[in-house]
């Protein structure tokens, strides 16, 4: 079958930076907590904002946040701060990059009572992915029951920019629900991982 012949979920339509998302990333359950941690500031700085924004400023956000490094993040000082809010290559929302830093703290706080952020986030899908079997794109939830428990421990752990919607974004994106429709052919490829 044909790159562009193959039935995808609707979200992605026809942009190639979305389609390898699509594709490559999007639901793949993971479990490291390198990448959780670098999807978790994604889907922090994409609050109010479209996906492909912040996917066309994923290496600047690399560059910037010292390859999503959240021990080097967590001790960001003033000096780093200010260089942050200059950066044109990301978002420069002054609450977003202040909950970077505190988040990257809070997360550190987590993998040491709980051995690994990993540890602690997949608990809440008692270790597996939630497979779902939404038949079209509008069917797909924005947030659910799950993703408002998760954001509320979340918070009352200290973290910000954690609402229930980027919580169910970031269970998306890392795997914790098989949110592909069933009609797209990552659907069944995800569901084997």
């Amino acid at each position: 079958m044909d790159f562009l012949d193959k039935k995808r979920c609707t979200w992605c339509g026809n942009d190639p930076l979305y389609i390898a998302y699509h594709d490559e990333e999007w639901g793949k359950p993971i479990y490291n907590d390198d990448t959780l941690f670098e999807f978790l500031i994604l889907e922090t700085f994409q609050a109010g904002l479209s996906w492909i924004t912040i996917l066309r400023k994923r290496e600047n956000f690399r560059k910037a946040f010292d390859n999503f490094d959240y021990k080097k993040i967590a001790q960001y000082g003033e000096d780093k701060y200010n260089s942050l809010l200059e950066d044109a290559g990301i978002i420069r929302n002054k609450l977003k990059i202040k909950a970077t830093i505190s988040n990257a703290q809070m997360f550190m706080k987590v993998q040491e009572e709980f051995g690994s952020f990993s540890n602690y986030i997949w608990e809440f899908t008692n270790g597996k992915p939630i497979q779902n079997a939404f038949k079209k794109n509008e069917d797909v939830p924005a947030t659910t029951e799950l993703s408002d428990a998760l954001s509320k421990d979340l918070k009352k752990k200290g973290f910000k920019f954690i609402g229930s919607t980027v919580v169910y974004a970031h269970m998306q994106a890392t795997g914790m629900v098989n949110d592909h429709t069933t009609d797209c052919f990552r659907y069944e490829e995800v569901k084997k991982m």
